[in-house]
């Protein structure tokens, strides 16, 4: 805080610091609209155009006097229609209390204001609320009329009903009447939620929280209260915020630093972030500078100081400004920094640069940027500046417009970096602009650099989105020559497509030529695809071919591989081959469970291989596996309902006993 102030006495604007002395004169009377009756919140209607000044009003009449008894009456049926939620008859019960320049005890103003402001969706009970708070505070100014829960409950519903007016002449009633004021979150945060959009409510807070900093100073004898009242560091760098960018005013906000250091409140990095953009915006560079020296003797970090003197900077067009700023930050960037600025202060750069036709000036920028960033060691391509201005064109729909920095870049004679090229490619990707991406990745291997596994992803999915397979196949055979580590993305998009096309020659092909290849993981599931694939397409062959290719290269066959098989087989009447395939399964073992050996069974009934089937029923029973009868014998009575033994038995005496030990078995002979 001691560097601050140092600071600030070298600061040559002038701050007026008489403001925060207890006995500085109050605004001038003029300066405070008052409301001065309940019955006429005026402070809600639009502002009128100036009339000519009404004629005086006639002199109100006297009060009536209430007895005491009806006045305790009043104020009973408030309370009752209060919590009956009855506001008409409340806010009337109120009126003829003050008719009678009467005030409701505290609990009950507190029951009736609390309750009317709760009521916000209702525009009148709002009104109301606010009416009955000013009247109450100015009836009864040093006494404690409308508790602060009360108060809070209203500004709150005029902050949600966006009425920024009355909430300021409600803090000016409670300035004006002389009582210590709620503490800051009940009326300053609701306050700054409501002004800090529109200059004119701003710049009227900004009086408001003077005058309210001037009764902290004096309430200074009692701590707890001063406390109770002060604004946190959150609520100063609100009102700092508004005065830096909202109002662009130096004098301002170096006004609120002041008020900070009085009822001592420390600025942090976001203070100073707000005053670096406010200097840069004002283009006063020697603040810069003095801001610059105390972030470091404060041991501060400066990424927000610097990615506020690039909005700064922005705000007032100053390009020359923003590329020094960018490229400071690069020179002083330590190996293992991650990027320091990120896809909001890239945007703002990409945005303001290209609507002002600045894309010569952002081509120079990268071009200097990589000759920073060719020195540093281990520098991620999403970490350099090239890659977050041409990726936050792409972000904003500029997709020309990054590539026209590309080609100005090139016109200008200057090496283009992957970074540039990478975002580019993998937008021309996303939008099927396969053409584009083609002639790109053209450019790139025309500049001797390799494209990283991100953009090969990008690349491959694209082609096999267009269907274009060859094209994916070529991408995939690139990546593997150059060596990248990391194909397995890339395989999977490959192989996915494949599936999805109906494509299993394909697919048996592509895996042939990687099959070998120790960076990708190929395991039982990727052969099962494709035999899957080949038996849905009723090419048998080519799935017992791919089944013989996959045991040779010593990869275990698993349930789903029969399966995949029997179905097949089944679905072109092809039982011998379900009976070659027992075969062979059962003389070298399988994990068996019920769906494989209920497959089996039904296959080999179908095909009329009844020894084989007896066999099937023998291993469920020694597996201790359900067979559900009914299936079995139904697939039997439709392809051997006119079998009968006696023909069998002439022919082949081991099938007709097969034959009719599956019968009994199913329950046929009965």
């Amino acid at each position: 805080m001691r560097a601050l102030l140092r600071l600030r006495r070298r600061l040559p604007l002038p701050i007026n610091t008489r403001a925060f002395s207890p006995s500085s004169p109050s605004p001038a009377p003029h300066e405070i609209p008052t409301v001065y009756s309940f019955l006429q919140p005026s402070v809600f209607a639009p502002r009128p155009k100036p009339q000519p000044p009404p004629p005086p009003p006639p002199t109100p009449p006297a009060h009536k006097t209430l007895p005491v008894g009806d006045a305790v009456a009043l104020e009973e049926e408030l309370l009752a229609a209060v919590s009956e939620d009855r506001s008409d008859d409340a806010w009337l019960a109120f009126r003829s209390l003050a008719s009678a320049s009467l005030s409701p005890s505290p609990p009950a103003a507190a029951a009736l204001v609390s309750h009317l402001a709760a009521a916000h969706h209702h525009r009148l009970g709002l009104k109301r609320a606010f009416a009955a708070a000013v009247f109450l505070l100015e009836k009864s100014p040093h006494a404690d009329p409308v508790p602060e829960a009360a108060l809070q409950a209203v500004f709150t519903s005029l902050a949600a009903a966006g009425s920024a007016a009355p909430a300021l002449a409600l803090v000016r009633a409670l300035l004006r009447c002389g009582r210590r004021l709620p503490g800051f979150p009940a009326w300053g945060s609701p306050l700054i939620e409501l002004t800090r959009a529109d200059t004119g409510a701003f710049v009227a807070f900004l009086k408001v929280f003077d005058e309210a900093c001037k009764q902290m100073v004096a309430e200074e004898k009692s701590p707890s209260a001063a406390a109770a009242m002060r604004p946190d560091l959150a609520a100063c760098n609100a009102v700092l915020g508004g005065c830096c960018r909202l109002l662009g005013s130096v004098t301002e906000a170096e006004r609120v630093l002041e008020i900070m250091s009085v009822i001592g409140v420390s600025p942090d990095v976001d203070s100073f972030g707000c005053l670096a953009f406010l200097y840069a915006w004002r283009d006063i560079p020697s603040r810069v500078d003095e801001l610059d020296k105390l972030l470091d003797a404060l041991g501060f970090s400066k990424k927000i100081f610097f990615k506020n003197l690039i909005s700064g900077y922005l705000k007032s067009c100053s390009f020359e400004s923003v590329s020094s700023v960018i490229l400071r930050v690069l020179e002083e960037r330590r190996v293992g920094d991650s990027n320091a600025f990120d896809l909001e202060s890239y945007t703002e750069v990409a945005q303001c640069f290209v609507d002002n036709g600045r894309i010569r000036e952002l081509a120079q920028l990268i071009i200097k940027a990589q000759e920073t960033e060719s020195l540093q060691q281990s520098l991620a391509v999403e970490d350099s500046v090239g890659f977050g201005i041409v990726n936050a064109c792409v972000e904003l729909g500029l997709l020309n417009k990054a590539h026209s920095i590309l080609d100005e870049m090139t016109a200008q004679g200057a090496s283009v970096g992957l970074g540039v090229y990478s975002s580019i490619l993998k937008a021309y990707c996303k939008e099927q602009r396969t053409a584009e991406a083609a002639q790109l990745v053209s450019e790139i291997s025309a500049a001797g650099l390799q494209l990283d596994a991100g953009s090969y992803d990008a690349l491959i999915d694209a082609s096999m989105t267009a269907h274009d397979f060859l094209s994916a196949f070529s991408l995939f055979k690139e990546m593997r020559e150059a060596r990248l580590p990391d194909l397995r993305t890339s395989y999977l998009t490959i192989m996915t497509g494949l599936t999805e096309n109906n494509r299993p020659e394909l697919m048996a092909s592509f895996l042939d030529t990687v099959v070998d290849d120790p960076r990708i993981e190929i395991a039982t599931h990727d052969w099962n695809s494709i035999i899957h694939a080949f038996c849905k397409v009723g090419r048998l062959e080519d799935a017992r071919r791919t089944y013989r290719r996959m045991v040779f290269l010593r990869y275990e066959p698993n349930n789903q591989t029969y399966l995949s098989l029997i179905n097949g087989y089944v679905s072109a009447e092809k039982y011998f081959s379900v009976l070659i395939l027992w075969t062979e399964v059962r003389r070298k073992g399988a994990d068996f469970n019920h769906e494989l050996i209920d497959a089996f069974l039904y296959a080999l009934v179908k095909g009329g291989f009844f020894d084989m089937a007896m066999q099937v029923i023998e291993k469920a029973q020694e597996l201790k596996i359900f067979l559900d009868k009914w299936r079995h014998k139904q697939a039997f009575m439709e392809t051997h309902k006119k079998l009968k033994v006696a023909k069998l038995r002439k022919r082949n005496f081991r099938k007709m006993e097969a034959l009719i030990a599956f019968k009994n078995w199913a329950g046929l002979n009965a």
